[in-house]
């Protein structure tokens, strides 16, 4: 029997994690298994490329690791590496070339690295493995926030036309689109009308639309299964290519999947992300929308309407409302101004 695609990505996600840690010190096997049951598969993969390029950093750099053999380190290494020595690999990280190759990251890119090396030393601290934390002695960087960027109520109208009729894509993207078009629709329609997370979309199972409730039951990081309801935009975009689906012969280990790609397999995160940029080109120009753009787009939609930021936070999966505070903090200031003569201390 073939097993639910959220299942078949952790498997992938734990090999690869195994390949990971096979070039790391031994001593990192014992912080991903302390960390296993809770901790997403890509989280862990995530922390896995962070650390390798943590030791080998400490490989061309740290006298003491640079005569050592990466797997014959131990955890004792830890309580050699000073809050300055954290400090100067921040710094590394702004810029650095490896076999030729020149590597940069983004203020981003540098705390969530250095989140990692706190989550690693917190780990062995409090296991009592190494006396000191000078993981927690520095600060994480300083993050200058940006515009959030998201389609305006026409953007999304003149996108969702260009996906029904695909007058504006080249002659090779037309021809295609023939045969793509309500599953193209289907699936941008779901983006923008449920809020939905790529790789929840790409997950679903044909069986996990109920379209007599208008529901579809996801899967959201880390295996726990929601309910989301849909309206009626996104029943009638979808009532069309279940129709197709219901005549497509999907290859072996995919029959389940409800979005399918021209090769008869479930589609990719990468192919769904494609699919975005090309229509979204002719529909914002001038905006950069991945899916998760998409998300936003939704969410911000969905505080308009009701101004429940929890109730955002749910649809949206955010396991701390703080998260969704933090995206539509600018909305809550628009709400705040408009307030203003909302009240009124004497009668006309």
């Amino acid at each position: 029997m073939t097993q639910p695609y959220y299942k078949q990505v952790d498997l992938e996600n734990t090999k690869k994690l195994r390949e990971l840690i096979a070039d790391l010190p031994s001593f990192v096997g014992t912080f991903f298994r302390g960390i296993d049951q809770q901790t997403a598969s890509r989280t862990k993969i995530s922390y896995a490329y962070d650390l390798r390029i943590f030791f080998q950093y400490l490989k061309e750099n740290n006298p003491i690791v640079a005569r050592a053999d990466m797997k014959s380190l131990t955890v004792d290494l830890l309580d050699q590496i000073t809050a300055l020595d954290l400090e100067e690999y921040m710094e590394y990280l702004k810029y650095y070339t490896k076999d030729g190759t020149e590597y940069t990251n983004s203020e981003r890119g540098i705390k969530r690295k250095l989140s990692c090396l706190k989550t690693f030393y917190n780990y062995f601290y409090q296991k009592e493995m190494i006396r000191t934390n000078p993981a927690a002695l520095v600060k994480l960087p300083k993050m200058h926030e940006k515009a959030i960027i998201r389609l305006e109520a026409d953007e999304v109208s003149r996108l969702l036309d260009q996906v029904e009729q695909g007058d504006k894509l080249t002659k090779g993207q037309r021809a295609f689109h023939e045969q793509t078009k309500e599953r193209d629709l289907a699936i941008m329609t779901l983006l923008l009308g449920t809020g939905i997370r790529v790789s929840e979309c790409v997950g679903l199972d044909i069986g996990d639309v109920d379209m007599k409730e208008d529901a579809i039951l996801i899967h959201r990081k880390g295996g726990k299964e929601a309910i989301l309801y849909f309206g009626n935009e996104v029943e009638e975009a979808l009532l069309p290519y279940l129709a197709v689906r219901k005549e497509i012969e999907a290859v072996e280990g995919h029959e389940n999947a409800l979005f399918l790609s021209m090769q008869k397999k479930r589609m990719s995160v990468r192919a769904v992300e494609n699919l975005v940029k090309k229509y979204t080109r002719t529909a914002a120009p001038l905006k950069k929308i991945t899916p998760h753009k998409l998300r936003s787009t939704y969410g911000t939609s969905l505080y308009k309407e009701t101004g429940d930021i929890y109730l955002v936070a749910s649809v949206l999966g955010h396991s701390d409302v703080n998260t969704t505070k933090k995206h539509y903090a600018a909305m809550d200031e628009e709400q705040r101004r408009r307030a203003r003569n909302a009240v009124h201390l004497r009668k006309d």
